[in-house]
């Protein structure tokens, strides 16, 4: 048996700074960061993918928000874009991956999973909606929760951001992954559902995607986990006087420097929370880097 690595693609694994995202725009890109994961095809791993939705689960929002509004069709709920999205996303990034593998001389199969990930009704994070989403409002809309951004651009939707608790289907997901196939799942966090008395019911929401890639690479019992951004290493002091790239920090110094208020919410901070989760969870190996550098760099978080 090979080892099973999870890898979280980030934000810019389907669209780049300064990019309308276009179709082709994204395919390109999920065409190369696939391309990165051949180091881990050639050494034989059993490979995961998890991937963000971020912007296209805003501009889901939009275009429904348009459809309703000039067409009288109905909105969607935020659960129904998630899946949406994660469903497109995935349709990419396997169509990008199969590319990359014949090019390779792999026959590899890539499967995809459209997820849902069961969280807590009673999470702190439904009294406190903090997750912005969708686009910006020049007057704050009357129904909903909505907040002004600090930098001025106008009234945004707050959703809650709650803790992912199980990842449905994920004995499946590690089946497929030990029998060779490469498997895309929890995408943009997996779509939020909570029990009810017939199954599970979808939830205005959003998870954090590197926290529910987390929890998968735990509960399948990955061995490596791998966090793609859009930096090399993580860094200390980073853009200020004393800037540091780390090659590696424990468990114990990660929480420091999340203390100390080190790494930015919204950006680094969840990613290093993510590998904290399942370094403490597996004592497997976590490294946080680009997909340029993946096999080859980046910082890794040990026990």
């Amino acid at each position: 048996m090979g080892k099973l690595a999870m890898v979280a693609f980030g934000g810019n694994a389907l669209l780049r700074a300064g990019q309308k995202g276009t179709y082709a725009q994204q395919l390109e890109n999920v065409r190369t960061t696939c391309s990165s994961l051949l180091k881990l095809v050639g050494q034989g791993y059993d490979i995961v993918i998890g991937h963000g939705n971020g912007p296209q689960v805003g501009n889901a929002l939009l275009r429904h928000e348009a459809g309703s509004r000039e067409f009288g069709l109905e909105a969607m709920p935020m659960d129904f874009c998630g899946a949406e999205t994660q469903g497109s996303i995935a349709y990419m990034i396997e169509t990008g991956m199969e590319k990359v593998l014949r090019a390779a001389g792999s026959d590899r199969k890539v499967v995809s999973l459209v997820t849902r990930v069961e969280v807590d009704p009673d999470d702190k994070g439904f009294a406190n909606p903090t997750k912005p989403v969708g686009p910006y409002y020049a007057q704050k809309p009357l129904e909903g929760v909505y907040r002004e951004d600090p930098a001025g651009r106008g009234w945004r939707k707050v959703v809650a951001s709650p803790v992912p608790v199980r990842i449905n289907n994920i004995d499946i997901v590690e089946r497929l992954a030990r029998e060779g196939n490469i498997v895309v799942t929890v995408g943009g966090g997996g779509i939020p559902v909570v029990r009810d008395g017939q199954g599970f019911r979808g939830v205005e929401a959003v998870i954090d995607k590197d926290l529910a890639s987390s929890l998968a690479a735990v509960q399948m019992h990955a061995d490596e986990f791998y966090i793609l951004t859009d930096v090399p290493k993580v860094y200390i002091n980073f853009r200020k006087p004393g800037e540091l790239a780390l090659d590696s920090m424990t468990v114990a110094q990660a929480r420091e420097y999340l203390t100390q208020g080190q790494f930015a919410e919204g950006s680094m901070a969840p990613k290093v929370r993510a590998g904290i989760m399942f370094v403490q969870s597996t004592g497997g190996r976590c490294v946080i880097t680009e997909a340029g550098s993946l096999g080859v760099g980046g910082t890794e978080i040990i026990p």
